[in-house]
């Protein structure tokens, strides 16, 4: 009987999962279609350097902003939903061009701050394999899914030639997503109590005028990070019509993605606890630019930013669980989302990352020969 009903339990789940397979094919016919062309273009068009070089760029510059921008634009654009979207997209557009802009011209054509001067990642691309252009296409399809995968693990690792590169990037991610998660909690906690007496009704007129300033701040912060993961299907150094394209292609990305209100991925910001608030979501942008600012200057490795900003968001859930809940059967109901929360989150960012490294063995030679003298000793 034990048998036969866990054959059932595994029956139901396996049923579920093809229901949700079929339902979600069902609603995204023309999404999977424009996947299927993407696909057929990236096979085709693999052998043409120059023209694979723009293709696999304009793929990643709107799959990565759309997957992060849960992270840097999603609280802005959760807490302004009433105000036009253009204005929205002009503010963080001139920023992006400003801060790009900056970096071209002190940087010598290197529009990345120096995030792909790093070893392994120094070297432009000379040729590409499908797999390659196929990365970006793969980071569209799980932000269609609302995953936070972290374009830094999906995007740079495929064109990484050292594991060791890999590896340092890894680890800084991880430690951003410990200070985040830590941070969190400690902010969160402390400031709880001045949450629940001072920030309540309406918010008065200059948390919105503070709320666009940090994140102006948080979102040229983001790009002094996460540029790289756009830059680098591009030469290290830009000439200027390269950066005119570069620039207003992503310019206008932003535009489309403002126009859509973050498209699916938003949902994931949208769940978490008050953060259309404006005064919430002037926080969680202040915490997060400082964080991020703080590893900028730390070195130039490349870091997930998604991996701190998922941090961020499950030490700050769990903060709030534990401060706001006075009756232990309320506090154990909020921690248990808490935890749901942050799990989810770290599954679906595992994820990203697992797929990252499939991709980074079998598409570089280098790191497949690091990889096996590591285990081997050889």
């Amino acid at each position: 009987m034990v048998k036969l009903k866990d054959q059932n339990i595994n029956q139901d789940a396996l049923s579920k999962a093809a229901y949700s397979l079929f339902d979600f094919s069902k609603k995204e016919k023309s999404f999977l279609l424009i996947m299927c062309i993407l696909v057929s273009i990236a096979g085709i068009i693999t052998p043409y350097t120059y023209a694979a070089m723009w293709f696999g760029f304009a793929l990643a510059a709107y799959s990565a902003i759309a997957n992060d921008s849960i992270q840097t634009i999603g609280t802005f654009i959760a807490s302004n939903q009433n105000r036009k979207w253009y204005y929205l997209w002009l503010f963080m557009g001139l920023i992006f061009v400003g801060t790009v802009s900056y970096s071209w011209i002190v940087y010598d054509g290197d529009v990345s701050y120096q995030r792909l001067r790093v070893e392994g990642l120094d070297r432009a691309p000379e040729n590409f394999v499908f797999l390659q252009l196929a990365a970006p296409i793969v980071l569209l399809l799980m932000t269609r899914l609302r995953m936070p995968v972290s374009t830094t693990f999906l995007l740079l690792n495929v064109f990484t030639y050292k594991a060791g590169t890999i590896i340092g990037v890894m680890q800084k991610s991880f430690i951003g997503y410990l200070v985040a998660f830590v941070g969190a909690i400690v902010v969160w906690f402390v400031l709880e109590k001045f949450v629940e007496n001072y920030l309540k009704g309406k918010p008065r007129p200059f948390w919105y005028v503070l709320q666009w300033i940090t994140s102006g701040a948080l979102w040229a912060v983001w790009i002094m990070q996460d540029a790289a993961n756009i830059a680098v299907f591009l030469p290290r150094t830009l000439g200027v019509w390269e950066f005119i394209a570069y620039t207003g292609f992503v310019f206008l990305g932003l535009g489309f993605l403002f126009y859509l209100k973050g498209d699916k991925i938003q949902g994931i910001v949208n769940e978490k606890t008050k953060v259309t608030d404006v005064r919430a979501a002037t926080i969680v942008d202040l915490v997060y630019a400082v964080i991020l600012f703080y590893f900028k200057g730390y070195s130039n490795m490349p870091m997930s930013t998604t991996w701190v900003f998922i941090g961020l968001l499950g030490g700050r859930e769990l903060a709030i669980a534990l401060a706001k809940s006075r009756k232990l059967k309320k506090r154990q109901a909020r921690l248990v989302r808490a935890y749901r929360l942050a799990k989810n989150d770290i599954v679906k960012a595992g994820i990203g990352l697992l797929v990252s490294l499939i991709l980074a063995l079998i598409i570089n030679e280098g790191v497949r020969k690091e990889i096996f003298a590591l285990f081997t000793g050889w």
